[in-house]
C-alpha cells in the first residue's frame, strides 16, 4: 500500500468540497489539513498561528500614541461617488469611511480588533474574551458589560445572531461565503453568544467571526436590509455620521461619550475630533486640492506624480511632507483581468501570449520613472510567494492530484514575464507570443490575427474607470496592435465601472487584490468556482479549477504557519501557471504625503499606515 501524502507529519484527506460530491475521486488524496487541539477556556486574544504577541494585560498597540492629542479635522480626499451608506450589500456605491482596512472601525464595529503588526491576531474590543471549543466546532463570545451602540443601547447577544443571520443571507457575497458555514448561532447567557459550524475544517472560521461587524437589530426592524439608504446608521464605533451629501463628502464626528475610548485596542487611537472625505471626480482635481491645503493627507499611487509633482511651494517650505512606508504585506496582485467566461479568453495559450505582450519596461521607463516592481505572483515580497522557494514535499502533497495544473517552471519557482528592450515592439517577446497564438488557431491575415477556423478577428473591449486606467491600456493597446490584435478602450463613471465589475460585464479590466499576511476566507470569494458563478464575488477571471478549490480548502485547515505558507504558494502556483491576469506592477513602499498640521507616531504598523494612528499637531488648537 503506498503511503499517505502528509504535511508535516499529519495524514492529509479529502477537502470539504470532495467530501461534498467534488469532481473526481483522485481528488480525494488532497490535502485538507486537520485542526489541531485548542483550549477550551476563554481568553481575551486569539492568534490564526502560534500565539498572540502581546499580553492580556497590554497597554495599547505598539503604533498607537497613548499621548496624542486629542481633536481638530482630517480631511480625506477620494476619487469616485458614493450614493449610501451601507457597506454591506451589493446595491449601490457605499461611501468610504464606514468601516474600511487601514481607514479604521470608525462607525460600525466587531467582537474583535486585529493587530496591524501580527499576520492574524485579533484582540478583545465588544467581545471581552473567545472560547474555541476541543473539537472546533464552535466559538462562544462574551461581550464587554461597557459595549454599547451610538444611541446608547446596550449590545447584546441578541445583535450578535441578528448580524450572523443578516449578513450570512443579505450581506455581500464574501459575506455569504465566510458565514455560511456557521449552522447556529445562539444565546448563552445575558452577554454570550455560541456560533456552531457544520464541521470543523475551516479553523479561521472563529476569527472570521471575531472580525463579523455588529449591527443593532433594534435599528433594522421594519427595515429591508438590501435596499440601499442615505439615513445615518447606528453603529457602535468611535464616530457617527453627521453630514452625508452623495457624490460629494461624507462627515464623521467623534462620539464624546465612545463607550471603548480606554480600551487598549483604542488607546491613542481616533484622535480627530471630525473626518471628513470629500469625492472627487479625478485624481488631478484632488491633487490640486491637496496642494491648495483643502485636503490634509493624500496616499500616492502615480510615480510620476510622486517624482515630479510634489514640487510645490508648500513642499519647499517643509510644510507639506513626503514619506515612503515599507511594509511587511505580500504586494498583492495588480493586473489587467481575462475574463475567461468570455470565448476570447478561453484558451490559456492565448491568455499567456497577453501576458507576454505587456510591455512593463517600457510603461515603467516613460509612465513611471521607473519607480515600479514587475508584479510576479499575488503574494510578491513575502514567504507565501511561489518565487521564494520551489515546491517542497508539502506543496508537491497537495499537486499531486492535479498533475497538469501547475508548470513546471513556475513550480520550480523561477517563471517570470519576460523582460523586453523597453522599445515597445521587442520582436523576440511578439515572436514568443506570435507563437503561442499560432498554437491557439490563430494566424495573422491582413495585418489582422484572425480565427483559423472562423475568421473573426482576435478582437475585445478593455474597460477602464480612470484617466490612469486609461493611459495605461493604450501602451498595451499599441503593443498588442503590432501583432494585430484589436483592443478598443472604453472608460467609464465609477458607478458604472462597479455595475459592470459586479456583473462580470466585461472582456477585460484593471483590478487590484490585496494581500494578507495570513490568506484565508477571502479567498473563497476571489478564486472557488462557487465565487466565479456568484455576482459580486471578486473572481474577476472566472477561475474555476477544481485544483484551486481544494488547496483553498486546504489552507483553510491550515494547522501552523509552515502548513500556510506551504498553501498559499500552492494557490500562488495555481494562478500564476492559469495567466488568468497580465501581471502590472506595485510601488516599493506606500507613498503618503501630507501637511505637517498631521501627525503620527515614530512607530509605524508592519501593515503600513493606519489613519486611526494619525492626530491634529495640538488637536487643531493654534
Amino acid at each position: 500500500m503506498s503511503a499517505v501524502p502528509s504535511i508535516r507529519g499529519t495524514p492529509l484527506r479529502a477537502p470539504r468540497h470532495i467530501l461534498r460530491g467534488g469532481p473526481s475521486a483522485a481528488a480525494a488524496v488532497v490535502a485538507a489539513l486537520l485542526c489541531g487541539p485548542a483550549a477550551a477556556e476563554p481568553r481575551p486574544s486569539i492568534a490564526m498561528h502560534g500565539t498572540p504577541l502581546l499580553a492580556a494585560d497590554f497597554a495599547h498597540f505598539a503604533y498607537a500614541d497613548p499621548k496624542a492629542p486629542k481633536g481638530g479635522r482630517i480631511t480625506m480626499g477620494l476619487q469616485g461617488t458614493f450614493d449610501q451608506l451601507n457597506p454591506f450589500v451589493v446595491k449601490g456605491n457605499p461611501a468610504v469611511g464606514m468601516r474600511e482596512g487601514s481607514g479604521g472601525s470608525n462607525v460600525y464595529e466587531s467582537l474583535m480588533e486585529r493587530s496591524y503588526d501580527e499576520p492574524f491576531t485579533l484582540y478583545g474590543l465588544l467581545a471581552e474574551t473567545i472560547d474555541v471549543a476541543d473539537d472546533r466546532r464552535s466559538v462562544e463570545f462574551r461581550l464587554h458589560p461597557a459595549a454599547r451602540f451610538s444611541d446608547r443601547t446596550p449590545v447584546t447577544p441578541e445583535d450578535v445572531v441578528f448580524s450572523l443571520e443578516t449578513l450570512r443571507d443579505k450581506g455581500l457575497p464574501f459575506m455569504r461565503s465566510n458565514y455560511r458555514d456557521v449552522v447556529a448561532a445562539e444565546k448563552t447567557g445575558e452577554r454570550s453568544v455560541r456560533f456552531r459550524f457544520a464541521d470543523a475544517e475551516n479553523r479561521e472560521l472563529p476569527l472570521i467571526l471575531g472580525l463579523m461587524p455588529i449591527l443593532p437589530a433594534h435599528a433594522w426592524k421594519g427595515r429591508e436590509f438590501e435596499k440601499t439608504t442615505l439615513e445615518p446608521p447606528i453603529g457602535s464605533g468611535p464616530y457617527v455620521v453627521t453630514r452625508a451629501e452623495p457624490g460629494s463628502l461624507l462627515e464623521l464626528t467623534r462620539d464624546p461619550d465612545y463607550w471603548g475610548r480606554d480600551l487598549p485596542v483604542r488607546r491613542g487611537l481616533y484622535n480627530a475630533d471630525v473626518l471628513r472625505y470629500e469625492y472627487y471626480r479625478d485624481h488631478n482635481s484632488l491633487f490640486e486640492a491637496f496642494k491648495k491645503g483643502l485636503i490634509d493627507i493624500l496616499a500616492e499611487s502615480d510615480p510620476a506624480r510622486w517624482s515630479q509633482k510634489y514640487d510645490f511651494p508648500a513642499v519647499a517650505e517643509g510644510r507639506v511632507v513626503k514619506e515612503a512606508f515599507v511594509t511587511d504585506l505580500p504586494k498583492g496582485m495588480t493586473g489587467f483581468v481575462l475574463n475567461a467566461r468570455r470565448p476570447v479568453f478561453s484558451d490559456v495559450r492565448v491568455r499567456e501570449a497577453l501576458v507576454r505582450l505587456y510591455d512593463f519596461e517600457w510603461a515603467n521607463k516613460n509612465l513611471y520613472f521607473g519607480l515600479y516592481r514587475r508584479q510576479r505572483g499575488w503574494f510578491d515580497g513575502s514567504e507565501l510567494s511561489f518565487a521564494a522557494a520551489p515546491a517542497d514535499d508539502r506543496e508537491k502533497a497537495l499537486l499531486a492530484p492535479f498533475p497538469d495544473a501547475v508548470r513546471d517552471d513556475v513550480l520550480a519557482g523561477v517563471w517570470r514575464p519576460p523582460v523586453t528592450d523597453a522599445s515597445g515592439r521587442d520582436r523576440a517577446v511578439l515572436k514568443s507570443a506570435f507563437d503561442l497564438l499560432a498554437a491557439a488557431g490563430w494566424r495573422t491575415d491582413a495585418g489582422r490575427l484572425v480565427n483559423t477556423k472562423t475568421g473573426e478577428p482576435l478582437a475585445f473591449e478593455i474597460l477602464a474607470a480612470t484617466r490612469e486606467h486609461e493611459r495605461l491600456a493604450i501602451g498595451y493597446q499599441r503593443t498588442l496592435a503590432a501583432l494585430g490584435i484589436e483592443a478598443r478602450i472604453r472608460t467609464v463613471d465609477a458607478a458604472q465601472f462597479e455595475m459592470r465589475r459586479k456583473t462580470f460585464d466585461f472582456d477585460m479590466t484593471l483590478w487590484s487584490w490585496g494581500a494578507s499576511a495570513s490568506p484565508g476566507n477571502e479567498q473563497l470569494n476571489r478564486w472557488t468556482s462557487r465565487a466565479a458563478a456568484t455576482e459580486g464575488s471578486l473572481n474577476l477571471p472566472g477561475v474555476t479549477n477544481p485544483a484551486v478549490d481544494a488547496v483553498i480548502d486546504a489552507m483553510l485547515a491550515a494547522r501552523s504557519r509552515e502548513d500556510l505558507v506551504a498553501t498559499s504558494r500552492a494557490l500562488d502556483r495555481l494562478l500564476v501557471s492559469g495567466f488568468h491576469v497580465v501581471p502590472l506592477f506595485h510601488a516599493p513602499a506606500q507613498w503618503v504625503a501630507h501637511w505637517t498640521r498631521i501627525a503620527h507616531p515614530s512607530t509605524m504598523p508592519k501593515w503600513g499606515w493606519t489613519l486611526p494612528a494619525w492626530w491634529v499637531v495640538n488637536g487643531g488648537k493654534q
